[in-house]
């Protein structure tokens, strides 16, 4: 089975930072449903009339907003239409805030200046 979202790492290895948990690193739904959610707010929109713009249901457009959803790109592009933007303006926003987002290491990952070596 595959979690739908990434799944924590037990402890730390030994030596490891034994701190809070590392911030969870985004998904790319949710980052789309937020810059489609903020654009239609922004718009002043309700989820009726954008999603009867896009010609997909209001529970569906609901859903991709939430990060419930991982939408096709021919989704995506009629609700970015809908919206009154292209698709590569719904990716540009969604990959600039995935770069503004902090950094985060993998679980189980070397910390900085450590090195794992093969067994």
């Amino acid at each position: 089975m595959i979690p739908l979202r990434p799944v924590t790492a037990g402890p730390p290895a030994r030596g490891g930072n034994t701190g809070a948990p590392a911030a969870r690193e985004p998904l790319w739904r949710d980052v789309v449903g937020d810059v489609l959610r903020r654009e239609r707010l922004a718009q002043e929109r309700t989820l009726k009339d954008v999603a009867d713009a896009a010609r997909i249901s209001m529970p569906y457009l609901s859903e991709l907003e939430r990060g419930r959803k991982e939408a096709s790109s021919e989704v995506l592009a009629a609700a970015a239409h809908a919206l009154g933007l292209r698709l590569t303006d719904v990716l540009s926003l969604a990959q600039s805030r995935l770069a503004a987002s902090p950094r985060t290491r993998p679980a189980g990952a070397p910390h900085q200046g450590q090195v794992r070596l093969a067994a």
